[in-house]
């Protein structure tokens, strides 16, 4: 559980090109995993106050999983502007690198939703133990370009069985060559999950803390 001393803290993460980046922490105490969590399309009002990450960002400590949010370039008062899924990938390997310098031995996971499951899949990181991946399009970047796909660590689908980007099936085709996947299928769920938001929380807790 939180304390009084692990309440979210508002930060600026620093990327590779130079940008400061809107990010905000929520600390346990001896923490199972970290978990940075990536956002939704930022053309599309996506941000880090979507209500699922939202959910995640505070639930997931409930548990002993650390979590991190912070908004892709351009977005809130993050610098920059938007990097077509490319500038973007420097935002998640940045975010990976704090959390990592935050809780050296501790196991990081890579949450994201949406657009932000697609860039992150694309990012990885030494410490880095699993991705997640909820309602990924699998567009934004080509999937074959993925390192979640070309590797043995394993990738965590959460899939809304009536996604209008990238339902089950299409899913389960794209990523049939992927090394270590599993899928997770939300019955009844579009791309935008409301009134879902306690059963991702669930499952994405779950699945850390059955990994880690």
């Amino acid at each position: 559980m939180t304390n009084e001393a692990d309440r979210p803290k508002l930060l600026k993460i620093d990327t590779a090109d130079g940008i400061a980046l809107e990010a905000e922490i929520n600390s346990v105490n001896s923490a199972h995993a970290f978990a940075v969590i990536s956002h939704p399309h930022p053309l599309y009002g996506g941000n880090f106050q979507n209500e699922i990450v939202e959910s995640l960002f505070r639930e997931l400590p409930n548990s002993g999983i650390a979590t991190l949010r912070y908004n892709f370039r351009g977005v809130g008062k993050s610098e920059g502007s938007f990097g077509e899924g490319i500038a973007e990938q420097l935002d998640t390997a940045a975010a990976f690198e704090y959390a990592q310098g935050t809780e050296v031995a501790c196991p990081l996971i890579s949450v994201g939703y949406s657009f932000g499951a697609d860039v992150s899949f694309a990012v990885d990181h030494s410490l880095l133990k699993a991705w997640v991946g909820i309602a990924p399009p699998l567009s934004l970047i080509d999937p074959k370009q993925m390192k979640a796909g070309s590797d043995d660590r394993p990738a965590f689908l959460v899939v809304p069985e009536q996604d209008q980007y990238r339902p089950p099936t299409e899913t389960k085709l794209v990523t049939s060559e992927w090394r270590s996947t599993r899928m997770q299928v939300i019955p009844g769920a579009n791309h935008f999950l409301a009134n879902s938001s306690s059963t991702v929380v669930e499952l994405v807790k779950n699945y850390i803390l059955s990994v880690c």
